[in-house]
């Protein structure tokens, strides 16, 4: 998993996006002012601002209200009924009415002891699951009405991509179906990273829970690096009407390819904290599921989609607590998937009916290798001599039939990159930086003369 934030930290920039301060109330649910708006049981809400405090020590209450993100009024109640059985005191006062520090009696060190038997969890208070259902139906991009891709909007997006527009259409029905669609193409020809690119289509902002509540189990759902959020800190400032047991976020992006087994597709636990760590499938809802390499994974492939698209069909999938029972849990996606794979060899008849689109994503025409090839030198800041532009796609991929795929041009220029810097020099892409850079990546034999040579 920690590979799985990684990966996805580093496409946030990709995502950037504002939303206008006023949206926040209208994506976000309204804060819950009392204990029972919170739609927890009264005894669940004492024993996490106990458990709380008790980590804590001696607490202000801002930073137990922030702890817990529960509102003044929720704590203070809990914390007024805490005082009265004599578990909690008032540790320091100031001249505002919030301005107050609490802590545990010998009596609240004591109940401490018997929540913490029970869970070790203190973190932020979670929302009911019947809730968490509703919200992320809301935020489905399958609701009626829900605004559809344009093709403005996809051309706004994969336009320098050099994608054919027959080809563009197809991909922009299948986003429209929002049925799951299958990229199939060579290694190298781009496939992941076109469906990273079905991310860029829909930015708005969604609201994910810190946890949910399921059966008295906590399941934790947001991940800060895998659910960016879309607003500047300023705008994050002033959120008093709204839950804080939410986050606002873009829409997720979640990728996950040969490394997925089994028990990733599980709740696992995590005994330091308490707490049940939803798998990375369900940590996309509302938002883009890439499963790539599919068929290279350590889970038959069929099983693996006849289980998403079976959940998809139904709005959930029933994951297992490890030794226990299963839980019924939102799952709401939009699912590409991608092989180098033949499908045929790894997807039976039924699976191949239930996937809406399967898309050949092969070499780039002369053209678009060339213009991709410009635009990453541009962005490398890396001259190009359009000789050996001519040189790279007449003596080298013609002369050894290498495909011109999608992948090959940011390599190239990278290796161009790392052969400069390590000889003190500015990059440039000539004849003799490109010969050395596909040697590198292809061996020395797949030179013409004089740079196949020994040198």
């Amino acid at each position: 998993m920690e590979a799985l934030s990684a990966h996805a930290a580093v496409l946030q920039g990709e995502r950037a996006a504002e939303v206008p301060d006023g949206d926040v109330a209208a994506v976000l649910p309204r804060q819950a002012r009392t204990v029972r708006d919170t739609g927890l049981e009264p005894r669940f809400v004492t024993a996490l601002v106990v458990k709380a405090m008790h980590a804590g020590g001696k607490m202000p209450l801002s930073l137990l209200t922030g702890r817990l993100r529960l509102s003044i009024g929720v704590v203070r109640e809990v914390l007024q009924q805490l005082i009265a059985a004599q578990q909690a005191e008032v540790a320091w006062s100031g001249d505002s009415d919030i301005d107050v520090h609490y802590q545990l009696t010998a009596f609240g060190q004591r109940a401490a002891g018997e929540y913490l038997l029970e869970s070790r969890y203190a973190g932020p208070a979670p929302v009911p699951l019947a809730v968490y259902r509703a919200v992320v139906a809301r935020q489905s991009l399958r609701q009626p009405g829900c605004a559809r891709i344009t093709p403005a909007e996809l051309q706004a997006v994969l336009g320098d991509d050099g994608i054919e527009p027959g080809m563009r259409e197809l991909i922009g029905a299948a986003l429209h179906s929002n049925r799951p669609m299958l990229l199939v193409g060579p290694c190298g020809s781009g496939k992941t990273t076109l469906a990273r690119k079905f991310a860029r289509l829909r930015q708005e902002p969604v609201a994910v829970p810190h946890a949910v509540l399921v059966n008295h189990e906590i399941v934790q759902l947001y991940d800060p690096a895998l659910h960016p959020a879309p607003l500047a800190p300023r705008g994050m400032e002033d959120r008093r009407s709204v839950d804080a047991r939410w986050a606002l976020c873009q829409r997720p992006l979640v990728q996950v390819g040969a490394e997925l087994t089994r028990d990733m597709l599980e709740l696992r636990h995590d005994g330091a904290s308490g707490v049940f760590h939803a798998p990375p499938h369900l940590l996309a809802n509302n938002g883009l599921l890439v499963a790539d390499d599919l068929g290279r994974q350590r889970l038959p492939a069929g099983e693996l989609l006849h289980r998403w698209l079976g959940a998809l069909e139904q709005g959930q999938d029933h994951v297992a607590v490890p030794g226990g029972p299963t839980h019924a849990l939102p799952f709401d996606v939009t699912l590409v998937l991608a092989t180098s794979l033949a499908p045929e060899s790894v997807l039976d008849e039924s699976c191949m009916r239930r996937i809406g689109y399967r898309i050949a994503i092969g070499p780039l025409p002369e053209a678009a290798y060339r213009a991709l090839l410009r635009r990453q030198a541009r962005l490398r800041r890396i001259e190009v001599d359009e000789t050996a532009l001519d040189f790279l796609l007449n003596d080298l991929h013609r002369r050894t039939r290498r495909p011109l795929l999608a992948a090959f041009p940011d390599e190239l220029l990278g290796r161009i990159a790392d052969f400069a810097a390590f000889a003190g020099r500015t990059p440039r892409l000539d004849a003799d930086s490109v010969a050395q850079a596909w040697s590198s990546l292809f061996g020395a034999v797949s030179l013409p003369a004089p740079w196949g040579e020994a040198r």
